[in-house]
């Protein structure tokens, strides 16, 4: 299924890298991706680097970022400017405030937030109190719990959250506020509207839409103010999903050495199922999405 351009005002959407690592494909594909369709719809994009994994994150790794943007050709509105500049204004460092009071409002509601740390022994976690240094918040999905919406790009949609995330982590055992909360808040923050994830992420959209609808303050986090796509995973030459220890570091030096952006720009063509030619170039590919008549159906079809 292409996905479907909803005819609404033009969207807010974001680029989320993690620098953590160096990027892959997989991450160029989902940039381009993204640029495409908020171009396409005349929205305002972000750069938005989630950088609370403070342990992995390496000087290279944040600079590697600004030069896969700059190599791929494409802009973003609004962020930062490049490593320096990201670090003194845009970094989730500064944001602790918001996302540890979300975290308190989260823990006062009944049954929703255990704490657990590992025993002596190295066991199985053991439930403690919230306050207990060292211990991990975990967000408690009600068994059963199913998430259903559409999705963009793959129609009708229902993740089994009870089974597949049953108790996801919030805070982590250091004390820092983890992805899915934070993720939340920092969509919120930026009045996002549009979100583009690879098929994998599909629990974790379901995992935020349920946890931001247990709160008033984090509420409007849902699919009527949010256009969800999740695109197709990269797959080799057996169909297999490429993992990221598969995949080659997305670095000038190095993609350029075999097929360059057509590998990136070309993986984009196929998976939009764009005429042959379409994935040459940038150039050739902006046009061949915005002609194609898949995207323009609403998104109350």
């Amino acid at each position: 299924m292409l996905p479907k351009i909803p005819e609404l005002r033009p969207p807010v959407s974001r680029l989320a890298p993690t620098p953590s690592g160096f990027l892959h494909l997989g991450n160029a594909v989902n940039f381009v991706l993204t640029w495409l369709l908020t171009r396409r719809a005349g929205g305002t994009l972000h750069l938005r680097i989630d950088d609370l994994d403070r342990a992995r994150l390496r000087p290279a790794y944040l600079d590697n970022i600004f030069r896969v943007i700059d190599w791929l050709g494409i802009d973003y509105d609004h962020g930062p400017s490049g490593p320096d500049d990201f670090l003194r204004h845009h970094s989730q460092l500064l944001h602790l405030l918001e996302y540890n009071r979300i975290l308190r409002r989260l823990a006062q509601q009944p049954d929703l937030v255990r704490a657990s740390q590992r025993t002596r022994t190295g066991g199985a976690e053991a439930a403690v109190s919230l306050e207990t240094p060292g211990a991990a918040w975990r967000a408690l999905v009600p068994a059963g719990t199913e998430i259903k919406f559409v999705d963009a790009w793959q129609g009708e949609t229902s993740v089994p959250l009870g089974v597949l995330m049953p108790d996801f982590v919030i805070r982590k055992k250091d004390g820092v506020v983890a992805y899915q909360v934070a993720s939340i808040v920092d969509d919120l923050r930026l009045g996002t509207t549009l979100i583009v994830r690879g098929l994998d992420l599909q629990p974790s959209t379901a995992a935020q839409l349920w946890l931001a609808g247990q709160l008033s303050e984090t509420a409007a986090f849902n699919t009527s103010r949010i256009t969800f796509h999740h695109h197709p995973l990269l797959t080799n030459d057996a169909g297999q999903k490429l993992s990221k220890s598969q995949q080659l570091p997305v670095d000038v030096g190095v993609l350029a050495q075999r097929k360059g952006k057509r590998a990136v720009f070309g993986a984009v063509a196929e998976m939009l199922k764009l005429p042959t030619g379409a994935g040459e170039s940038l150039a050739a590919l902006q046009p061949a999405f915005s002609d194609s008549p898949a995207l323009t159906q609403s998104k109350e079809e």
